[in-house]
């Protein structure tokens, strides 16, 4: 059979559909939806494709009137962009989802006991199961965090957690996204969208809800105030309208009925935090801040930065503010320090890790460099800090020349990279031009914490778009589809 052959019992329009090489989510091995897929597979070979092609056109046009773009960075064509849409929903029945949110849960707790363990203590580094050398040739490690106490202990306040399912049916964490984790906002336009499109469809499937997240999330920043501040006044710190992520910034700021603002509209006062208003000052207790670590305040981190706030640093210091996420989490979504996290849950949880990770090779390792370099045509290898698909080679699509240039890269600088062995990820349907088709995706989760953990029933499904491709971040020509989790 071709490369693009579908099973005989593959009736249009999915009539070029490949069922062979990785796991999919609508259709067994033999060419059968599954069960939480029959009803949207029988509704697809009633509709006729011109139909399909018509509720296309409305959600892109939905995407188009709401203003639902994203910046690509170095894109001299021009760079604002409507964020491509899929139309068909990716269902996960409800014995996965509850796995998969325990896991999550279990992951976030220790991922902060570990961030507040290597700002106090340091016993996972004294006991050696995380390596200090790791952490602390971290660029995301921030000295200036040492014995700084953190409201209610709470680094990571919201995060977003890459999940993938493997060929083998299991999901499996690809990556910790804990610094500024984007893309809730694409998640909840998805469903909004989703339910103009296929109103019907979507009653039928009884679709657990995601609409409160933003109040979830304001309950979460509540939470995080100074002791004293019974009704705290937030704030989401933006770096401006030219930041790729601008949309979700003012999306959800007014979701959750709080100001929207930049670095020139705060000061601070005697470790106090103030917005100013047309009324006079007025005293900010929590900023969910979209600002990276560096940006945030000239006098202590970068002193040309003018996205932050001078003196914001001492204040969260003092305990007179407090930030979502702390700074210095960047440290715990280091890929290297990644390969890390089911030690982490053993060491402080005394549990097994419900998620797995990937299997992660570090480069600082001589034994595990060799073995990378050697076969860098078979594995992906990653940039530790990168994010959105960049500084990254896929070896099985990448030429010569391109493995000859990141191994200069790794024996430059190990510590920069990581490689992992390259993982069909499991493809979803997808309407794609006059036909369904399968496409890989990922899952990325949106987990809120406070001391405990709350995830809404749902999360991104990010797609490759591109035939073949397994790079799902739109930045790369990737797009999303609704995520249905079921009752």
């Amino acid at each position: 059979m071709g490369p693009h052959a579908a099973s005989s019992s593959l009736l249009p329009p999915f009539e070029r559909y490949d069922l062979h090489g990785a796991f999919d989510e609508m259709f067994t091995a033999d060419g059968e939806p599954r069960a939480h897929y029959r009803e949207l597979a029988s509704r697809l070979r009633e509709i006729p494709i011109r139909e399909l092609q018509r509720h296309q056109q409305a959600a892109d046009r939905a995407f188009l009137t709401q203003g639902i773009t994203f910046t690509v960075y170095g894109d001299g064509q021009g760079t604002e962009r409507i964020f491509p849409y899929d139309l068909l929903p990716r269902i996960v029945p409800p014995h996965e989802w509850e796995q998969l949110e325990r896991g999550l849960q279990q992951r976030i707790h220790a991922l902060n006991l570990f961030l507040r363990d290597i700002y106090h203590e340091g016993r996972i580094l004294s006991a050696g199961v995380v390596p200090a050398d790791l952490v602390y040739s971290c660029p995301h490690y921030r000295r200036d965090m040492r014995d700084v106490r953190v409201r209610r202990d709470t680094y990571v306040a919201i995060g977003g957690t890459d999940l993938i399912r493997g060929a083998d049916g299991e999901f499996y964490v690809l990556e910790d996204n804990l610094r500024v984790p984007s893309g809730v906002s694409y998640m909840l336009a998805n469903r909004q969208v989703m339910k103009r499109v296929f109103p019907l469809l979507f009653e039928r499937y009884q679709v657990r809800p995601i609409d409160h997240y933003a109040q979830v999330l304001l309950a979460t920043l509540r939470a995080m105030a100074p002791v004293d501040r019974p009704e705290p006044t937030i704030v989401l710190l933006t770096p401006g309208s030219y930041n790729s992520a601008y949309f979700e910034h003012t999306f959800l700021a007014r979701e959750m009925g709080i100001e929207l603002v930049e670095g020139r509209d705060l000061f601070v006062h005697d470790n106090v935090v103030y917005m100013r208003t047309t009324g006079g000052p007025q005293r900010v207790d929590v900023i969910y801040r979209r600002v990276d670590d560096d940006f945030l305040d000239p006098l202590q981190f970068r002193r040309d930065s003018t996205l932050g706030v001078a003196g914001l640093f001492n204040a969260f210091r003092a305990g007179n503010v407090s930030l979502a996420n702390a700074v210095g989490t960047g440290v715990a979504d280091d890929k290297a320090i990644y390969a890390f996290v089911p030690e982490m849950i053993r060491f402080y949880l005394g549990e097994a890790p419900i998620l797995q990770n990937v299997e992660t090779f570090l480069l600082t390792n001589d034994v595990q460099r060799r073995h990378v370099l050697q076969n860098l045509d078979s594995l992906v290898v990653k940039a530790v800090g990168e994010s959105g698909g960049y500084g990254m080679l896929i070896g099985p699509h990448s030429t010569a020349q391109q493995r000859e240039e990141f191994a200069r890269r790794i024996e430059a600088n190990p510590r920069n990279y990581i490689a992992q062995p390259t993982l069909a990820l499991s493809r979803s349907a997808c309407f794609v031009g006059d036909a369904v088709e399968s496409r890989h995706v990922d899952l990325r989760p949106y987990v809120l914490y406070s001391g405990e953990a709350t995830i809404v029933p749902g999360g991104l499904t990010r797609v490759a778009l591109t035939r073949g491709s397994l790079v799902v971040n739109s930045s790369q020509g990737g797009g999303s589809k609704d995520t249905w989790v079921l009752e």
